[in-house]
């Protein structure tokens, strides 16, 4: 895990959020039948934002980003042969993973802690957020789809998250997270191999679940598509350290992959009823 915010090439020469790019695209060409996407995997924030007011400590911590997530999509990418987008600004900056109209896009309180640069934006200053940080990403995931299918490629999408274990002071009993929305397709034949192998807790749609707003880029890019989906979120005390993760990615490689047959194939039956909002 990093211990400092480390500023994107284009945020650094503007020193600020105009006229940047928010999106990183790596390994574009990958064509393993997978797209990755990690919408919180930096937790850097413009100078001129000076901290949104959080201070340097939480700057570091879970609230301005998913610790260790990068990095397992980035093992992901290259286990699986698969295009990553990620988000290269913090999420307290903008959160990709909720529209413009949710006030979590822009949070003024993150778990229990305020975000003092995000209280009482003017109408303006919000839309300069939105311009600056989740269109570019909404549409570079858009266009990179669209290209696929119009290749003739069906990929199946992939979120990459992580959660803390302790959230406003109540420990999560739970290791991985496999969440969906109303597609449930892909996640009912991972969730099948991670109970499979039986020696992690996986639950369907914890720690959070579509009623909380999380499945946004489900919703925006998959769900109309008709692509296979699944948001996947990892306990972050378990991908802490490099051997940690890349274990981790191996872990997810190989559910995923497996998963991608049996939904090819058809159905997969499944012990858990969905939690869908």
């Amino acid at each position: 895990m990093h211990s400092k915010a480390h500023a994107p090439a284009g945020f650094a020469r503007a020193g600020g959020l105009s006229g940047t790019d928010p999106v990183e695209l790596a390994n574009p060409d990958g064509c393993g039948g997978f797209v990755l996407v990690c919408e919180h995997a930096a937790n850097f924030i413009p100078p001129d934002l000076h901290d949104l007011g959080i201070g340097p400590d939480l700057t570091t911590s879970h609230i301005a980003w998913d610790p260790g997530a990068l990095p397992v999509a980035r093992d992901l990418s290259r286990l699986l042969d698969a295009p990553l987008l990620a988000q290269r600004v913090s999420r307290l900056v903008y959160d990709c993973n909720r529209p413009p109209e949710a006030d979590s896009a822009i949070p003024e309180v993150s778990e229990v802690h305020p975000v003092p640069g995000n209280r009482g934006l003017s109408p303006a200053a919000r839309k300069a957020r939105v311009d600056a940080v989740y269109v570019p990403f909404r549409d570079a995931l858009a266009a990179h789809l669209d290209a696929r299918q119009a290749a003739g490629d069906a990929p199946l999408i992939v979120t990459v998250h992580s959660f803390t274990p302790v959230y406003k002071g109540v420990q999560r009993d739970l290791d991985v997270g496999i969440l969906h929305d109303t597609d449930r397709r892909f996640a009912d034949a991972v969730l099948h191999h991670a109970e499979a192998e039986g020696d992690l807790i996986v639950r369907r749609n914890q720690p959070y679940g579509p009623e909380d707003g999380v499945t946004h880029t489900l919703r925006t890019h998959a769900l109309p598509r008709g692509l296979g989906n699944v948001m996947i979120e990892v306990r972050n005390d378990l991908i802490r350290e490099v051997a940690g993760q890349r274990a981790m990615a191996e872990r997810l490689a190989r559910w995923l992959t497996m998963a991608r047959t049996d939904l090819a194939a058809g159905p997969v039956p499944s012990r858990h009823a969905p939690r869908v909002g």
